[in-house]
């Protein structure tokens, strides 16, 4: 017991436990970019499901479990700070930028950014340390993909 106290302390703590810090986190802000526009959308939830899943190669079940827990902590969450931290300590600036390219994804899963939406992802970037420059490439790479899906051939 003590060993896991210094452990946690001297922030040594299990690798699977960062993984599951991370996976909230970014399942957390994923979350929020869907709801910024006050109209969590199947399409958004859907898209959510399938990012996480490819992202941390789980089953959509797995996923969706994630889902619920996240809604939990944003529910009762009034910062992103947490989040945000989890995500800086556990990935390296190109794979934040991929995070950021991921929220695009769902900002524009409805088919629409909403001014609130581009806000957010905006501060987010801000807070994870994505520069301005790659923020516009993922959102860039994001449209493209959607086209991509919407005109297959």
């Amino acid at each position: 017991m003590l060993v896991r106290v210094f452990d946690f302390l001297s922030g040594k703590d299990a690798p699977a436990d960062r993984v599951d810090e991370l996976e909230l986190a970014v399942a957390a802000l994923m979350i929020e970019a869907a709801r910024m526009d006050s109209d969590f959308s199947g399409d958004e939830r859907a898209t959510i499901e399938r990012l996480l899943a490819a992202r941390f190669h789980m089953t959509p079940a797995e996923a969706h479990a994630l889902i619920e827990q996240a809604s939990e902590k944003v529910h009762h969450s009034t910062q992103f700070f947490p989040f945000t931290q989890a995500i800086c300590r556990s990935l390296e600036p190109e794979a934040r930028v991929h995070i950021i390219e991921m929220l695009w994804r769902v900002a524009y899963a409805d088919g629409v950014l909403d001014p609130h939406e581009d806000m957010l992802l905006r501060r987010l970037a801000g807070l994870i340390h994505v520069p301005d420059r790659e923020r516009a490439h993922a959102r860039q790479r994001a449209l493209e993909q959607l086209a991509a899906q919407e005109n297959p051939g």
